[in-house]
């Protein structure tokens, strides 16, 4: 009687591990968010970002993306609706930028605010601006282009609500 009675004591303990093991991966999994930048080149790319947080406007880099391959740029959920890129062609020496001007530096760099660059002993680049229509995930594609085009094509598209592909540039200037 004795061994019956822990035979379904392991029985009874065997099936609460397998009941809560089934309610651990049936459970929903928090979405990772994040933003990335995908190097559709066959050359290495720098890619700085800015973005705008409570206390002003920020730029950051440098990212080094190797041909091919992406880099997560913001872990976590986005905390602004606009982001901004700019990269350079580390080969050809081709830009992706934009409009919005933004500080730089030549190498890695956290800049808190977009004024005065030069005299804050930065330099100056335009940034191009991406909507994320607040969505959880973002990623640019960086892809090259015919030598004369000079601009940045974004289009929406992709299967998670928030995949930027197609942004051309990197063509020399």
């Amino acid at each position: 009687m004795l061994r019956r009675a822990s035979r379904v004591n392991c029985r009874g303990a065997f099936l609460l591990a397998a009941a809560g093991l089934c309610a651990l991966l049936l459970a929903p999994t928090p979405a990772l968010a994040d933003f990335r930048v995908c190097n559709s080149t066959q050359n290495l790319v720098g890619v700085a970002i800015g973005y705008r947080t409570a206390s002003g406007w920020v730029s950051e880099g440098w990212w080094h993306i190797e041909k091919s391959s992406c880099k997560t740029l913001i872990e976590g959920l986005l905390e602004s609706r606009y982001y901004y890129i700019y990269a350079e062609d580390a080969a050809r020496g081709g830009r992706w930028e934009g409009a919005t001007q933004m500080c730089i530096a030549l190498t890695e760099f956290k800049i808190a605010g977009t004024n005065d660059c030069f005299a804050r002993g930065f330099q100056r680049a335009g940034f191009q601006e991406y909507d994320t229509r607040e969505q959880e995930n973002w990623m640019v594609d960086l892809t090259d282009s015919p030598t004369d085009d000079t601009t940045l094509n974004g289009t929406n598209g992709g299967t998670n609500g928030g995949t930027n592909a197609g942004a051309n540039g990197g063509g020399a200037q």
